[in-house]
């Protein structure tokens, strides 16, 4: 069932205010992760409630409790539930989405103000939050103000579940997600994230799995105080020496994560598996494109793809209590501490081709079976790739963290130091796969055929979106994930954008979606 084409010519008439909105909800900076803009992230909920009020959806705002960050304790920003439509005979989709930001500042390279919506000529719309995941958000209110300005009733129910925190962890949302299976997420039938990008700048795209997260501070102490290195510079053990030192044994320059146990936990790759890489439309100048530079690991192709699809990575963030101001401050620290974060996969239905929407039925048995039983028989991991497979360690958060920190205080004994160490973990996911052949992915599958002209790339991403797993377990649903922005939008980095083109095209592909879910969903 197409979507109507007096939806799509609306879009299209009315892509300057649909620009608007999103140019407001961009300024408003809800950056979760620090606690001086955590009102406006309180702000953002609120604007974000009036939105889908103004177009026709019941809502009430949660109150998810307090947490602790950096020594704070915080209000958790309310999460938005919402509702619209009752119709028993209708399928019921529940749409999340998150309305805070990663911090931004033209300190940190912009070209304009990261919280000022900046169209470009070239119709890159640039600001923080225009990707990930305000543009997405707005495209869904985008598509009720049509059905809700003509009383045209949607072809679906829909929930909704938007929050504030998925930038620290979704703190509060999994309880919220258990507390309501049986009350306000009664009822849905699948769900739908967009809050993740194409492959490349060419090809739309479907995600049916996502990396986990496990994110560590490595903290290093031993003076009292800050020394003089003029005083002191050979006479004690420095924390900075020791914490680069450690920071330096976690990863090698060609990606591969020194902690034994880690990448063994994904078996090697075989010849038909390589081959259906090579089959994605990407290459080697998206991913230099998107990253701005030439400075992929590798020249081979597969191996680019499997480093962000099958494979962990092991990347180091930053240094805190480090002097980095201007200047050149002789300063030993007192305390420093490094954080670094291990992105581990889930070893699942790794078929990557576009085209290979059918299989063999003794493949299909084999997949539900791992689709259906995975949440509650852990130790068995398949590796299924339409022929072998084989079996591995289940690569879980818990696991992981297990074996860096056996590895961490090991090699800190090694140091010979008399500074001491702690190792936190600061938050994790667990990595997520879904069933890609469910009526869910059909529809978005012919949607997006409906408005690209294009197949789909079918894919597993690099990211963690931690609600993802919840909802697929908690709910007993299938959950797709589907992109409005492109491979190069710059998600978390400096002059992060939505293309122009993106974001109307993807506000109808939002819609069709819908019209295509009420078909595949009856067929």
């Amino acid at each position: 069932m197409p979507a109507p084409a007096e939806f799509l010519q609306y879009v299209d008439s009315q892509s300057d205010a649909f620009i608007g909105r999103l140019s407001d909800a961009v300024s408003i900076a809800s950056i979760s992760g620090d606690a001086a803009y955590r009102p406006k992230v309180v702000e953002m909920s609120n604007w974000l409630n009036a939105q889908l009020q103004a177009v026709g959806v019941t809502t009430k705002q949660i109150d998810l409790g307090t947490h602790v960050m950096d020594g704070q304790t915080l209000p958790i920003p309310p999460a938005i539930l919402g509702r619209i439509g009752e119709d028993r005979s209708k399928k019921t989709v529940l749409v999340y989405g998150h309305f805070d930001v990663q911090p931004a500042s033209k300190s940190d390279g912009w070209d304009t103000d990261p919280f000022v919506l900046t169209k470009h000529e070239d119709g890159r719309l640039i600001g923080r939050g225009s990707t990930d995941d305000k543009g997405p958000i707005m495209g869904w209110v985008n598509v009720l103000q049509w059905h809700h300005e003509t009383q045209t009733p949607l072809p679906v129910n829909l929930v909704f579940c938007f929050e504030g925190m998925e930038e620290m962890d979704s703190e509060g949302l999994d309880d919220l997600v258990v507390r309501e299976r049986d009350g306000w997420f009664k009822g849905v039938d699948c769900v739908c994230i967009s809050d993740n990008y194409w492959l490349n700048t060419r090809t739309p795209a479907l995600t049916y799995g996502l990396r986990g997260l496990v994110y560590f501070r490595l903290s290093i102490s031993g003076p009292g105080r800050d020394l003089h290195s003029g005083v002191f510079g050979r006479t004690v053990h420095e924390p900075m020496t020791d914490l680069i030192s450690l920071m330096s044994r976690l990863v090698d320059q060609s990606g591969n994560i020194l902690i034994p146990g880690v990448d063994d936990m994904i078996g090697p790759a075989g010849a038909e598996e390589l081959a259906l890489y090579e089959k994605l439309d990407y290459s080697i100048g998206d991913v230099e494109s998107a990253a701005g530079g030439k400075i992929a690991l590798s020249d081979d192709k597969a191996t680019v793809l499997m480093g962000r699809m099958r494979l962990p990575s092991l990347s180091l963030h930053g240094i805190e209590g480090a002097f980095a101001g201007p200047g050149a401050k002789t300063v030993i620290p007192a305390k420093v501490g490094g954080k670094f974060s291990i992105r581990p996969q889930k070893v699942g239905i790794c078929c990557l081709h576009h085209r290979a929407w059918h299989t063999p039925m003794l493949w299909l048995i084999l997949e539900g079976f791992v689709a259906r039983f995975m949440p509650v028989m852990p130790s068995v991991v398949l590796v299924l790739i339409r022929l072998p497979h084989s079996l591995v360690p289940p690569q879980t958060p818990a696991a992981v963290e297990k074996l860096v920190r056996t590895y961490i205080e090991s090699e800190f004994v090694k140091l010979g130091t008399k500074n001491t160490m702690q190792l936190e973990l600061l938050n994790d996911a667990r990595p997520w796969v879904a069933d890609w052949k469910h009526w869910n992915y059909e529809a978005a599958k012919t949607a997006t055929e409906a408005i690209y002209k294009q197949t789909p790339d079918l894919m597993r991403e690099g990211g963690s979106i931690p609600v993802t797993l919840t909802f697929a377990e908690t709910l007993n649903v299938n959950v797709l994930l589907l992109p409005m922005g492109r491979g190069d939008d710059g998600a978390h980095s400096t002059n992060e954008k939505i293309d122009t083109s993106n974001y109307i095209e993807g506000t109808k592909l939002l819609g069709t979606y819908l019209y295509e879910v009420a078909a595949h969903a009856t067929a």
